[in-house]
Formats: C-alpha cells, structure tokens, sequence
C-alpha cells in the first residue's frame, strides 16, 4: 500500500468546493477535515455542505471531520462609497459609532459600537489585515467618535478587518451571531468547534458549558490569534482547558510584531503535544495559489516546517473556499507533507529528540500511581516498543478516545490504527496525527478476540501483510474505559493465511 501521510490536512470550504463532487476530490486529494467557516453563508448553506460532507462517508466509508469555525468578536468597517475609498497618509480619519453610515475617505462606520471607550491616543487602529494603519489623535466622547490619522494608506474596501493591537477590548468570547452558530453546529452534531479571539481559558470553559447543557459532543478548538493568549501562563491555562489549538497566524500577526510568530508557533505545538492536544497551522500556507496552479518556494517551505515542528494538521483557507485551484492545493500541501514524512523516515532518530517529528518522549504530570499516569506509561511503553523492534503499526480499541489522543501526542512512527464504534468519536478523531481510525464493535468480546479480529481486519485492506511486526493495546478487562494495560506484540503470520483462505 502507498504511503500515507501522518499530518492531516483542513480545507475550507466555500463557492470554489462546496458541491459533493468536489468535497469527494479534495477528500482523495488528501483533505481530512472540512472547515466550515462561519463568518461566511447562512445555515442553509452549512447544512447543504454538512450532508454532503456525511453522504461521502457514508459512500466512500471515510471519516471526514467537520470542523465549525465560529466568526467570534471580529471587529469591520461598515459599507463604504464605491466599495473603496482612498485613505491618505497624514490625512484625518473619523470612525463613527454608526452602521448605517456609508463610509468616505474622511468618515468610516464600524461594527464596533463601543470602540470609542476603549481605544486611547497614541493607540493604533489596523485595517484590511494591517495594510492601513491609523493612529488615534483624540476621542469626541460626546459626540462617540475616534479622530485618527493616517499612518499607512490605500484603499479601505467596505467590511474590511479591524485590528486595535494593545488595546483591551470590552467584547464578549461569543457575540449574538455566534450563539446562534453555535446551537446550530450542536443540533447537527459538528466534531469540532473552533473559538476565535480566545483571551483566557474562561472562554473556553464557557463554551464548554454552553455544549454540555445541550449535550453535545462537540470538541472545542482555541483559536490563539489575540496578544493576551500568548502570555506564557495564560497559554498554558487555554492548552489545559481547550480540546485542540489552532495557530490563527493572521490575526496573530497583525496584533502582534510578524517576526514573534514563528517562535510562537514552534512553542504552541511543543506544549499542544506535551498535553496531547491536536494543533493546526493556519493562515496564507499556500495563499498564491488562489490565482496560481503552483506554490512559491516559501509557502512550500512554510507547509515543510509545519510539519517538521510537529503540527497535526496544516490549514487551507481562500486557497480551498475560493480559490482557483482547491484541488492543486490540496494535492500540492498533500505532497509536501509526504515529501518530509518520507525525508525524516530515512533518518536515524534518537527518542525524545525535539527537533525530529518521531518519537516525542513525554510523560503526564500528576500523581504516579494514578490510573490516567499509569495509563500513560504504557502507552508510551508500547511506542517505545514500536520503535525497538520497527514495528509496522499500532494497534488500539478505545470507547473515549484517550488512548488516541496519548499515543498520536507520542508521534510514533509506525502508523496508528485505532478501532471504535462510536461513530461521532471516529469522525472526531480524523483530526489526531498519524491515526486512522476503523469501525469495531468489541462489546462482549474477549481481549484475545479484540486482539485477532482488528488485525485481521488491517490484512484485508491491505495495510499488514505477513511478516509485519505490530502493537497492541488492550485493556484487561476488555471494555474498561481509562484502563489501557496490556501491551501485546505480534507478527502477521497465520492471520494472513487465514484471510488468503477465505479469499
């Protein structure tokens, strides 16, 4: 069987990939998980895209993720003339507190009704992604203007982003709109919700509560884009209480100096894997080509050190949603990512070496003989193992996904094959590195039987085959949850004579 990639990819969808034909070739192009971007389409438009993501697993028997990308606090201009109006360096600038405004070059409307009460003089106001830049002068707290002037200008199309770098924003972890986002993604059983703008772990936690008093099973992404997530404790305390990360480079580098990023992005995955939590890389990785067929040698570059600094997945936003060539990007990331899996396969890595992708040696903190650290060890025993004896895979049945999460955070470099029959976590778990994931339902089942049956399935489809060494893990007892206890080493021998039999 040819190789498969271990970092997943997330495509967004949009116009340019949201018929089931297309969804189908970006999911064999090497698409893993679907983003649905909420700052663009109505419900109607998600939902159509939802069931056609759900009818190819179905048909195909994949396990495409969905992922529901909440706009979050996202501060806009309002409507301006002509769409586009010129902003002069060293000319004034008033933002008004009024969306029905219809901008000019001199006065502009923001969705930001409150902005007057939290920006200062000598404060900076960001618009279009940085491109504009004005610098607050005065506050007209009457009248409920912001008088700035222009630092940078240029053309400031209508809805365009608004960034107040250093300022403390008063708005909520979720607005209106988001709630309302948020109930729908829970009534259509979403696997993952990403937070934009998370500020502390109390957004996360907030969410989280909103999810369980509907009883969802929906997992929550932080989003790490705003300059107080980043305070070394506060990040810890966002990576302890969020289910995944995604590093939002593009807000992220406007509010903060762009030169800070990529140590910040190499620091979020070193902790998301220490704390087993999925991490993705996001924003502008293969952003030319939405107009062009072929990636410039820096965003090859920049998908390469992704994945070499150990990132789940690797993102794709307008190269995907609208774009000109969705497939070629997901084609050409996918072949990239392969490309350096393949390289670093080729080279002698020492365990726990932090600059390789394989072998990450860490270990849980708490009590030492507590059920989830005793957990833990062996998981990290049978990776260990894995490496020892060059196994081909590892093998494991899992009812909540724990032992997922633990081993994929280990990035062994045999592949991982994880068996369940909860179908929601199956789908949940198509964002975890290096995991494939199959159904099994090993309820009533002896240990021995689990162990023959999921090996036997992997002969069939071709991913073993007779003479390869693999590793189980198994709970004794079968069936009990957070008790991963058994490490069982094996060689295809008699299996793949059986499976050749019944052929």
């Amino acid at each position: 069987m040819p190789y498969q990639k271990k970092t997943k990819i997330v495509a967004t969808v949009g116009p340019a990939s949201q018929s089931k034909e297309m969804l189908l070739k970006l999911a064999q192009s090497g698409a893993n998980i679907f983003r649905l971007n909420f700052s663009h389409g109505t419900h109607a438009d998600h939902l159509s895209r939802i069931q056609a993501i759900r009818e190819i697993n179905a048909e195909h028997g994949l396990n495409l993720t969905i992922l529901q990308d909440l706009q979050g606090p996202k501060i806009r201009t309002q409507l301006v003339e002509n769409n586009g109006v010129e902003l002069v360096a060293g000319n004034p600038l008033t933002f008004v507190m009024d969306e029905n405004l219809l901008g000019t070059s001199e006065r502009v409307g923001t969705t930001y009704t409150s902005m007057y009460l939290d920006v200062k003089p000598g404060e900076r106001i960001l618009m279009d992604d940085g491109n504009l830049e004005v610098l607050v002068e005065s506050i007209d707290y009457d009248k409920k203007e912001v008088l700035t002037k222009v630092v940078y200008g240029g053309i400031l199309k209508s809805k365009k982003g608004i960034n107040l770098p250093g300022t403390k924003v008063g708005l909520p972890a979720l607005t209106e709109k988001d709630e309302e986002d948020l109930i729908f993604g829970l009534e259509h059983d979403v696997d993952w919700i990403a937070l934009s703008f998370v500020r502390s772990a109390e957004d996360i936690l907030a969410v989280k509560e909103k999810i369980k008093a509907r009883n969802g099973r929906s997992k929550i992404i932080a989003k790490i884009e705003k300059p107080e997530a980043v305070v070394p404790e506060v990040l810890d305390a966002i990576i302890e209480a969020t289910d995944a990360v995604m590093v939002a480079r593009g807000d992220l580098g406007v509010e903060l100096d762009g030169a800070m990023v990529p140590e910040l992005q190499k620091t979020m995955i070193r902790k998301c894997i220490k704390h087993a939590k999925p991490v993705i890389v996001a924003t502008q990785m293969l952003e030319s080509m939405t107009s062009s067929p072929r990636p410039t040698r820096a965003e090859t570059s920049d998908v390469a050190n992704a994945v070499l600094d150990g990132a789940s997945a690797t993102m794709l936003s307008a190269e995907s949603a609208s774009g000109q060539y969705p497939v070629e990007a997901v084609s050409t990331m996918t072949h990239i990512i392969e490309a350096v899996e393949e390289q670093q396969n080729q080279i002698p890595i020492v365990y726990g070496d932090e600059s390789a992708i394989y072998f990450k040696n860490h270990m849980l903190k708490g009590e030492e003989n507590s059920p989830t650290i005793l957990n833990d060890r062996v998981i990290a025993a049978a990776c260990r193992l894995a490496r020892d004896v060059q196994a081909k895979a590892i093998l494991c049945i899992t009812n909540s996904g724990y032992t997922a999460y633990r081993l994929s955070s280990h990035r062994p470099k045999a592949d991982i094959f994880v068996f369940s029959a909860d179908e929601n976590l199956m789908t949940q778990m198509g964002l975890l590195w290096g995991t494939r994931v199959f159904n099994y339902d090993s309820a009533n089942l002896s240990t021995e039987q689990i162990s023959h049956d999921i090996a036997k399935i992997l002969v069939k489809q071709g991913h073993l085959q007779k003479g390869d060494v693999f590793v189980t893990l198994l709970s004794v007892p079968a069936q009990q949850d957070l008790r991963t206890n058994t490490v069982k080493m094996g060689v295809i021998d008699k299996i793949a004579d059986e499976v050749a039999a019944e052929q």
